[in-house]
């Protein structure tokens, strides 16, 4: 895919991967508009980019899509790229009564239902176009579950599982789909689950461009690869593997 003059939305695009996606991208000469809730944290990123708008909007509330919806339908008809980043996970320990189906609750309608609305609603803007893909970021932990993030975990299976049919289901079309599938990432989210050990956001942004140009559709960065072996020929050292279990 060519990686100029696109016109892209990333949710989530004011901080970690979301953002540096967006400096990427910006960087290669295309129109980027990033999402989120909170406007001044949007504008502040915005200001730090070469070619970005700022749109704040909460991704889990219908009027609030519809209205960003019929905006970009207006303000930005060349949209082609849609890049489903914002996200939602609880760091728990699921045996200590904490009402884990509330937080389940939570992740699965930011992390899988509201982004399932939100790219419903842009497909037909987006299959005018010659040339347009959606990038759903999932995780590793969408392979084989962590116990400490296990509701974030089948959210973002959920999501995997979507965008496998999805692609199938578009592959007529001009729209490609890819699920960008990162490891522990060192960011402001994953602190409570030690993102500190996790590699950077840089390094996340850049695989998707290398996959964006290369058309490679499942994208397994740094770790992720190695899990997706090791879950080939048996789950359970995955799921060790995820958990830092030693067999």
């Amino acid at each position: 895919m060519n990686l100029t003059k696109n016109t892209i939305l990333i949710s989530g695009g004011s901080a970690g991967i979301g953002f540096e996606i967006a400096k990427l991208l910006t960087e290669k000469g295309n129109q980027v508009i990033i999402t989120g809730r909170d406007q001044q944290r949007l504008t502040e990123a915005a200001a730090k980019l070469n070619n970005a708008t700022a749109i704040a909007f909460d991704v889990t509330k219908e009027d609030e899509v519809n209205e960003l919806v019929n905006r970009l339908k207006t303000d930005f008809p060349a949209l082609n790229i849609l890049v489903n980043n914002a996200g939602k996970g609880h760091a728990y320990d699921i045996t200590a009564g904490g009402k884990a189906w509330e937080k389940a609750a939570e992740e699965m309608v930011t992390n899988y239902t509201s982004i399932i609305r939100l790219t419903e609603k842009l497909l037909p803007q987006l299959l005018l176009q010659e040339t347009a893909a959606i990038v759903n970021v999932t995780s590793v932990v969408a392979i084989a579950p962590n116990i400490n993030i296990l509701t974030y975990s089948a959210s973002k299976a959920a999501l995997h599982s979507y965008t496998e049919g999805l692609r199938l289901a578009l592959q007529e079309t001009a729209i490609k789909v890819y699920d960008l599938m990162p490891p522990l990432v060192n960011t402001e989210f994953s602190k409570l689950i030690g993102g500190e050990k996790g590699i950077s956001p840089e390094e996340v942004a850049k695989e998707l461009i290398d996959a964006l140009e290369g058309e490679t559709y499942e994208i397994h960065v740094g770790a992720t690869a190695a899990v997706f072996e090791l879950a080939k020929t048996s789950p359970l050292a995955a799921l060790n593997a995820v958990n830092d279990i030693q067999a």
